[in-house]
């Protein structure tokens, strides 16, 4: 599917709640346009995320699956992009 399709490399724990561990290997469709309850690479700010898109009231919210982690409500004045919307991970056994 390229050249809409990359792959990025998972670091944290923020995401493990959806089976998404530190080191994971990421597949990662920029094609897709991102809706609520997607996994998404996202910056905030210019910070790379991998969070699960929610919208609540309206408002863009950025979910972590791990509930160590609280949610980033995007405010106003925040940058939001989505650089794409997570199809698959990959995981070494190593």
């Amino acid at each position: 599917r390229a050249p809409h399709t990359y792959l990025v490399r998972a670091i944290g724990d923020s995401m493990t709640g959806a089976g998404i561990y530190n080191g994971d290997l990421l597949i990662v469709d920029r094609s897709k346009v991102a809706k609520h309850d997607d996994i998404v690479i996202a910056a905030v700010n210019t910070e790379p995320l991998v969070k699960r898109l929610s919208y609540q009231h309206g408002q863009a919210v950025l979910l972590s699956e791990n509930p160590s982690f609280a949610p980033r409500y995007i405010l106003e004045g925040d940058e939001l992009l989505v650089w794409g919307v997570v199809r698959y991970s990959v995981r070494s056994h190593d």
